[in-house]
């Protein structure tokens, strides 16, 4: 049973905010895809210029971006989310820590896309987390993920585009198509559905090196999709108790008891 949790989080207020100018490339090209392919795809506005009354609790270093983006949404389905109005701890979720050391950007009821966040609230690494709990780097940072979305999106429209216009497609087979599409050019990479991804190793961390931690998975440099099973983690209790933190800008993981 799904386990709500308060929208209004203890946010740390340490970190700086995501400069917005880097990303205006990225925003545009979104923009852009929106009003050519109107009828397939829609921008959420964000906080500064929604009319909206939200209920949504992000952290504070994406303030500049929720304030003009709140989320992508492909034939109705939420496909990037900025403004999270309900979040949980079940699910794709369970063995990660405290509600404030990530936040999502996209889910299904078994898989998800998370960002992650240090004791500061500094936004790292970006992951998918497949229905085993494996998790997949899926970029090194919240700029590159947007980038990569973008991406797919964009070749995910084209290929709409290639079956005529929406109303000479039936609703549900273009809707189908749109999230194949989706799957096929960013999520299936990400969220466990693609066989022969790199593996991280798990390692013991020496003594003192991360507090009680049972593993860690160094992931600096690895390749995009690198994937690490905290499953695989011998532990005396109930490996459902684990719970992972991070470190090194996110690309440390590490395995707690729990």
């Amino acid at each position: 049973m799904s386990t709500p949790m308060n929208t209004s989080l203890p946010w740390p207020d340490g970190a700086e905010v995501l400069p917005i100018a880097p990303l205006r490339p990225v925003l545009d090209r979104l923009a852009s895809l929106v009003t050519v392919h109107e009828q397939d795809v829609a921008m959420v506005p964000g906080l500064a210029v929604t009319e909206e009354e939200v209920a949504a609790d992000p952290p504070p270093a994406l303030e500049q971006l929720v304030d003009e983006l709140g989320g992508i949404t492909l034939r109705d389905l939420p496909v990037l989310t900025l403004l999270v109005e309900n979040r949980t701890d079940v699910g794709p979720y369970t063995l990660l820590g405290e509600a404030t050391s990530y936040y999502p950007l996209y889910e299904t009821p078994d898989t998800a896309v998370v960002l992650t966040l240090d004791e500061n609230g500094t936004p790292g690494a970006v992951y998918g987390i497949g229905e085993d709990l494996a998790l997949q780097l899926a970029a090194p940072d919240l700029p590159t993920y947007l980038g990569l979305f973008t991406d797919a999106l964009e070749a995910t429209l084209a290929e709409l585009s290639s079956r005529g216009p929406a109303e000479d497609d039936t609703e549900t087979a273009r809707t189908d198509a749109a999230e194949q599409l989706m799957d096929a050019h960013l999520f299936a990479a990400i969220l466990g559905m693609v066989e022969g991804v790199p593996e991280a190793e798990l390692v013991a961390p020496a003594a003192g090196e991360a507090d009680d931690a049972l593993a860690l998975a160094d992931l600096r440099g690895a390749a995009l999709g690198t994937r690490v099973d905290p499953m695989e983690v011998e532990t005396d209790g109930d490996p459902l108790e684990m719970h992972l933190g991070w470190r090194e800008h996110g690309l440390v993981l590490a395995v707690h008891g729990g």
